[in-house]
C-alpha cells in the first residue's frame, strides 16, 4: 500500500483517491467537452471501427483480443488525421485506459 499525498489544496489524499478539488476540476472540464458524436465518433465511425477490428482482432500491445480503435497520434479534431487508416490502431480496453491514456497525458 503507497503512502498518502498531499494535494495542492493542502488536503491528505489515500493512495488511489481523487481529492475534491480534482473531482470539481473534472466535472467543470468534462461539461465543457463536447460529445463524442460531436467530436466525429458517429455511425460512420462504428462501422468503420467494426471493420478495423474484425481485420484487427488482437491487441497492438499485448494477446487480448482488441475492443478500441485507437489514434496513434491524437486528432484533436483534425477530421483527415481522424480518417486517417494509418493512425488507428487496435488496442484492449486495459492497455487504452492505462497504457495510452497516461501516455497522452504526459505528452
Amino acid at each position: 500500500m503507497r503512502a498518502p499525498r498531499i494535494c495542492g489544496c493542502g488536503h491528505r489524499i489515500v493512495s488511489g483517491e481523487r481529492c475534491p478539488c480534482e473531482r470539481k476540476r473534472k466535472a467543470e472540464a468534462d461539461t465543457r467537452r463536447p460529445s463524442a458524436r460531436e467530436r466525429g465518433y458517429s455511425t460512420k465511425w462504428d462501422v468503420e471501427r467494426t471493420a478495423f477490428l474484425k481485420a484487427h482482432p488482437t491487441c497492438a500491445r499485448c494477446p487480448s483480443p482488441a475492443t478500441v480503435v485507437d489514434h496513434k497520434a491524437p486528432h484533436r479534431g483534425d477530421h483527415k488525421r481522424f480518417w486517417d487508416r494509418s493512425n488507428w490502431q487496435p488496442l484492449c480496453r486495459p492497455c487504452h485506459d492505462r497504457w495510452k491514456q497516461s501516455r497522452e497525458r504526459s505528452a
